[in-house]
């Protein structure tokens, strides 16, 4: 008895003493990590909307909000964040709009979508995105990312076959659900700029 009550203590330190070092460590952690998430956002947010120097968060905006009109709308996405591109005098440039999609293959896409105020994409940068090596992680390459930039469209559809136009994404071979995921999550950024953020070229 008395072995088995010296084991318990023993087990119950070394689980204190564990849960104590690592509370020490996320403490210690947690900040550099907050700070790199952050610096990677902000790159992000540079990449897409080239034109701005300097971006706030848009106090208006309503993720509950977002995801009602998303519905309304047909899509699923959420809407997690919204900033404003501010040029050197203070000028609104334009808007990053920050998409997670929950239908990509190998889990949630999260992407940043630059949108200028006339509506024209301006880029889009994947800030989380797991799918299949050579195939739907080519998602994340500039010959998939390039196909939305610098259209002035109402929405995107993805094609096989090659058909033209400005509103039309080529399909990744092997990887349509991805294509789809993160062409869906473009429209949700556009569906809700031109909602809620003044509209561009598209009223």
């Amino acid at each position: 008895m008395n072995k088995i009550i010296k084991n318990t203590l023993i087990l119950t330190v070394i689980t204190v003493v564990s849960g104590l070092l690592l509370g020490i460590v996320y403490d210690i952690t947690k900040e550099p990590i907050a700070a790199a998430q952050e610096a990677a956002k902000q790159e992000a947010f540079r990449a897409v909307l080239p034109d701005a120097s300097s971006f706030e968060e848009y106090k208006d905006f309503d993720a509950e909000e977002a995801a009602a009109l998303l519905k309304e709308n047909g899509y699923s996405d959420d809407i997690t964040e919204v900033a404003a591109g501010k040029t050197e005098d203070g000028e609104v440039a334009g808007y990053v709009i920050n998409v997670t999609s929950h239908s990509g293959y190998g889990g949630d896409i999260e992407i940043s979508v630059g949108i200028l105020n006339d509506g024209t994409i301006s880029g889009i940068e994947m800030l989380s995105i797991s799918e299949t090596a050579g195939l739907g992680m080519k998602a994340d390459e500039a010959e998939f990312k390039d196909q939305f930039k610098d259209k002035n469209v109402e929405k995107f559809a993805y094609t096989k076959s090659g058909e033209s136009g400005d509103d039309k994404i080529d399909a990744i071979s092997g990887a349509t659900i991805t294509t789809s995921a993160v062409t869906y999550a473009v429209n949700s950024a556009l569906v809700y700029f031109q909602s809620e953020l003044g509209g561009g070229g598209n009223e």
